[in-house]
């Protein structure tokens, strides 16, 4: 497991708990809010809570998305977690159209108000919630490795990731019969709509698997 990581620091975003997290483990945090930071890092973790224009904007003032973008060409591995999963794709609907760093393609969507028979649920989806393992994928070698398919992880979003390409998401959760993506991944770039930093030990296994690859 490698003792480096560099969380993406762009003013916002759950930064203490994700670095309490990654300590925890026993590895080095680096702050990253220079472009150098991002662009000489062995492995970035790019958190986020709050609103997904917000955030995109405080990327853009800081100069941070073009070193996240190099940084991706290079195959090192991104981790984004809860916003920082949403803003990894190509736009968001969330109070507007947003454009989003565009790594992975698809779009950010409301979650349905209403599940699959109708009946209402609560907006924000917030909670624990299991982990189901997507059509076709494997966790093998993924940051889901040695997780078992219905552990529980704890979820705060108004909105959902849906990729163009369904063999990117490797696990969804149901909330009243609704699917959402729970964990996306294309190639070296990863995310978790849930805080794993706050998942007690699977969640913590996660990163640490996020530490090993």
């Amino acid at each position: 497991m490698t003792n480096k990581v560099t969380v993406v620091d762009y003013g916002v975003g759950n930064l203490f708990s994700v670095r309490g997290a990654v300590e925890h483990l026993e590895a080095d945090v680096i702050m990253g809010s220079k472009s150098d930071d991002i662009c000489e890092a062995d492995r970035l973790l790019l958190p986020g809570v709050g609103a997904f224009a917000d955030a995109m904007d405080d990327m853009r003032q800081r100069g941070l998305i073009e070193p996240v973008l190099e940084f991706c060409k290079k195959g090192r591995p991104l981790l984004g977690i809860c916003l920082g999963m949403q803003m990894l794709f190509e736009r968001s609907e969330e109070f507007g159209n947003h454009e989003g760093i565009g790594l992975v393609e698809g779009a950010v969507v409301a979650i349905p108000d209403t599940g699959s028979d109708g009946s209402k649920h609560r907006i924000p989806h917030v909670g624990w919630n299991e982990l189901v393992k997507s059509e076709g994928a494997n966790w093998r070698g993924s940051i889901l490795n040695g997780i078992d398919e219905m552990s529980s992880m704890y979820f705060v979003h108004s909105f959902m990731a849906s990729p163009s390409d369904a063999s990117h998401c490797l696990a969804e959760c149901h909330y009243n019969g609704r699917a959402i993506s729970a964990v996306i991944q294309k190639d070296n770039i990863m995310g978790c709509q849930f805080h794993p930093e706050k998942s007690a030990e699977p969640g913590l296994m996660i990163v640490k698997e996020f530490l090993s690859l």
